[in-house]
């Protein structure tokens, strides 16, 4: 019998954080150079067991950009699964699921610079970014998808 890799299933929340004169940045946030993927995401990650979606997707937004967030309706939902190695080399059968999040910034932060709190984790930098220039970026797949869900409207540079 052939050793199966281990299973493992994470579910988290993404924002997709507009602003401008016409909703033409989104608020994006750079992977620390210890995550195996070099590029931008959206702000959010990983649901902690029993932490309600919308509780998780306030404390990553803050977490990885200085600024207070309200998460609205769910515009969709991203799933990737492979088999490969983790970057500790351990070889494992992942499944992720992101919730991606409509979300606002809160007043207080409206005129706040991005820039991430939680020092050493996943996030090294935030910025807000042109749609269109964002669209060219190194973007993680549920970043990817998540700008896929905004109106052609919004993305002219």
């Amino acid at each position: 019998m052939v050793d199966q890799p281990p299973k493992r299933q994470r579910v988290a929340a993404y924002a997709l954080i507009l602003r401008g004169e016409s909703d033409d940045e989104v608020l994006l946030t750079r992977l620390a150079p210890h995550i195996r993927f070099d590029g931008w995401a959206l702000p959010g990650g990983g649901i902690d067991h029993g932490e309600d979606p919308r509780d998780a997707l306030r404390r990553e937004v803050y977490e990885e950009t200085g600024l207070h967030a309200t998460p609205g309706r769910i515009l969709d939902v991203w799933s990737t699964h492979f088999t490969g190695a983790r970057p500790d080399g351990l070889v494992e059968d992942y499944h992720g699921i992101g919730l991606i999040f409509e979300a606002e910034i809160d007043e207080a932060s409206v005129d706040v610079v991005p820039s991430v709190v939680e020092v050493g984790g996943s996030t090294d930098a935030a910025a807000w970014v042109p749609i269109a220039e964002a669209e060219a970026l190194s973007l993680s797949g549920s970043a990817r998808h998540g700008l896929s869900l905004v109106p052609d409207r919004r993305r002219t540079a």
